[in-house]
């Protein structure tokens, strides 16, 4: 495990500087000529992320002092009226101070060591016309963990990474490492997985990574909202709960544009009879008459207002497409959600990472 390093900051040259994240008081150092978050990842430190490019927004903090430069950004992570209010990007500034950053977030637990290790294909299996559930066994001699709700990137040839989230709790781990993946047709990646790739192929991963993980300090009621694959990180936050033996009121929303896209329903229904605790409700955007649909329909981050106009008692964790996450941040705050009890991981494709 990395720990805080507290008396790296006396031996500082003049290019790097201390910053301090309230109100955990975690502090880690960062040479200017690097990102905050990376130095932070590296010492430790979980700040809060997501695309790492500057496109979605999840690493925003409040600064509380000194001064930073960011490097390239889309507006819709930082808009230039909200850097001058003095939020940042950690994952494009670079410090030209010492600073003090407001992140909720970060807590006083340590981050579980990052490490790159070779992965064999145990499973590949199609749960939807483009979603594909892959299982990697992963090495005997080298244990991984992980909080569940985090991701792996595979590293392809040419210094090429991609991003999936877990979809097992940790305490499955010996069963082998689950994720689901969506195709994008033209995809780099997604293509050898419903093209090429096969069983017992060899992958290699770093991980573990994100902030996008339950918080066990609490016992507010908890809403699971995801679109699509949104649904991965949250199926392994799902089994941590039961693993663990957490009894707190957990309501999942999922929603999909045709009932199909609820690619894993049948196992949310089965865990419905395991878990006292756990709420359903699926929801369909864009249901034909062909599929027969009976349930929700609409916006699945609006169906959650429907059923909860009042947000200011619960803790929500939020896990899709940027538009779903981004539309849940905003409307959720103005329910009286506390913004510190928001947690997301917005699934920002490569096309979503180029600047308009």
């Amino acid at each position: 495990m990395f720990e805080d390093n507290h008396n790296m900051t006396g031996n500082a040259s003049p290019s790097a500087f201390q910053i301090t994240i309230e109100p955990s008081g975690r502090t880690f150092t960062t040479p200017a000529d690097e990102t905050i978050l990376v130095a932070g990842i590296a010492q430790g430190i979980n700040l809060p992320y997501g695309c790492k490019d500057g496109a979605c927004g999840s690493c925003k903090c409040k600064k509380l002092s000194g001064s930073v430069r960011h490097g390239t950004h889309q507006s819709k992570a930082l808009s230039e009226a909200e850097e001058a209010q003095g939020f940042v990007l950690t994952c494009c500034a670079s410090p030209l101070s010492d600073v003090v950053l407001e992140s909720r977030q970060v807590t006083l637990a340590g981050a579980f060591a990052i490490k790159k290790m070779p992965t064999r294909i145990k499973l590949m299996e199609k749960k939807s016309p483009d979603v594909m559930r892959l299982l990697l066994q992963m090495p005997a001699n080298d244990r991984f963990a992980y909080h569940a709700g985090q991701y792996i990137e595979f590293l392809l040839q040419g210094g090429v990474r991609r991003s999936y989230s877990m979809a097992s709790a940790p305490q499955l781990i010996e069963q082998g490492l689950e994720l689901h993946i969506r195709h994008m047709p033209g995809g780099l990646f997604t293509d050898q997985v419903f093209g090429s790739m096969k069983e017992r192929d060899i992958l290699r991963i770093e991980g573990p990574f994100g902030s996008f993980y339950l918080r066990d300090d609490s016992d507010k009621p908890i809403i699971l909202l995801a679109s699509g694959t949104g649904f991965a990180p949250v199926k392994a936050i799902i089994e941590h709960m039961q693993f663990k033996g957490i009894r707190r009121p957990v309501t999942l929303y999922w929603g999909g544009r045709r009932p199909f896209d609820l690619y894993m329903d049948d196992w949310v229904q089965a865990k419905l009879a395991e878990m006292a605790n756990l709420r359903y409700v699926p929801v369909v955007s864009n249901a034909l008459a062909e599929d027969h649909w009976q349930g929700r329909t609409g916006f699945v981050h609006r169906a959650v207002l429907q059923d909860l106009p009042d947000l200011s008692g619960h803790q929500v964790y939020a896990c899709g497409a940027p538009i779903v996450v981004d539309s849940a941040r905003a409307d959720y705050l103005a329910a009286g959600l506390p913004e510190d009890e928001f947690y997301a991981d917005a699934f920002t494709s490569e096309a979503d990472k180029v600047t308009a």
